[in-house]
This record gives C-alpha cells, sequence and structure tokens, in this order.
C-alpha cells in the first residue's frame, strides 16, 4: 500500500460511485490523500491502512429505529467501542439497531463495508440523519472508504463540517459516547 495524493491517475476498473466521490472532493477543493487496498470489511482489517494514511480510519454505523422509519449514519472514531442504549436517549429513538444492507444501498448507494460519510451525496431526500461522537470532532483528520472499500481517504475534519456537510444539504448531530 502506497498513500497517494488525491484522485487516481486513470479510473480504469474503478466503480461509477467511487469516481463520484473523487470528483466530488475535487468539486470542493479539499486536498485528500488516497490508499487502494485489498476489500477492508472490518475494523481490524484497516489497521494496516490507518498506519499508511497516518490516521484511525473512521468507524461508519447505520442504524435505524425499530420501524424503520428513521435512520441515522453514526460516525465515531475508529477504536471506540459502541453500545446502542448510550446512543438511543441522546437522540430520542428507543430499539436502535443495525439497519439493513438494502437501506444503505437504497439511500447511500454504499454496500456493506464501505459504508461512509461520503455516501451522504447520494442521499438527495435526506433520510439519513448524520450524528458525530464528539471525540472525532477532536480529531484533525477523518479516514473513509470513498463509498468502495477498495480504496480509503483521509481530508481534514474541519473541511468534514465547513465544506462537505453543507454540500450535501446534511447537518450534523453532536453526540457524546462513552
Amino acid at each position: 500500500m502506497e498513500c497517494m495524493h488525491g484522485r487516481p491517475a486513470d479510473g480504469a476498473g474503478r466503480l461509477a460511485k467511487e469516481i463520484r466521490c473523487y470528483d466530488f472532493l475535487d468539486s470542493l477543493q479539499i486536498e485528500y490523500d488516497r490508499v487502494d487496498h485489498e476489500a477492508a470489511m472490518t475494523m481490524e482489517a484497516c489497521a494496516g491502512i490507518d498506519r499508511v494514511l497516518g490516521v484511525l480510519m473512521c468507524k461508519n454505523l447505520l442504524l435505524c429505529n425499530r420501524q424503520e422509519t428513521m435512520f441515522y449514519l453514526l460516525l465515531i472514531v475508529g477504536d471506540k467501542k459502541f453500545m446502542t442504549k448510550d446512543l438511543s436517549a441522546q437522540i430520542g429513538s428507543a430499539r436502535l439497531s443495525f439497519a439493513k444492507a438494502e437501506y444503505m444501498e437504497r439511500f447511500l448507494d454504499i454496500t456493506p463495508g464501505s459504508l461512509s460519510v461520503l455516501g451522504l451525496m447520494n442521499d438527495t431526500e435526506n433520510r439519513v440523519k448524520l450524528l458525530i461522537d464528539e471525540d472525532l470532532l477532536d480529531c484533525r483528520f477523518i479516514g473513509c472508504h470513498p463509498c468502495i472499500n477498495t480504496s480509503s481517504v483521509r481530508f481534514s475534519v474541519q473541511d468534514l463540517m465547513e465544506k462537505v456537510l453543507p454540500a450535501v444539504n446534511h447537518e450534523a448531530t453532536i453526540v457524546r459516547l462513552p
């Protein structure tokens, strides 16, 4: 694995949704570094990616209420444990669970293992509410997949908050997880 600055020189063999992520970041004039790698389905698989990018990859969880009417994308620091009870009261939604893969694909155009805040650019109907653990805001960079888990990118948390979120028309609710 090698850390590269910006988009790949050649888009051959890459999915359109990955290229859209690079187009999106470039359109916002966001500086980012990228690494290509084997499919990384878990946080454990991201350990080597973390070292190459010099950032702890962000843990992204798609959650929903029991009725499957409210959906939440939760961003937390990669090495933090998550328990639904710690979040439910803060957002006023009891019985949170992990959302089915079909919702991830329908709302964010992402398959399991590739979930990323960058998928919000595909949520034009704002079906997914963004939740960010406050500890992530203390980080200088965020590491995430460009909607595919064979590449990872790193860009500043400041760019996430000031450029990416306004561009995708999503506001973040800041939560506190132990």
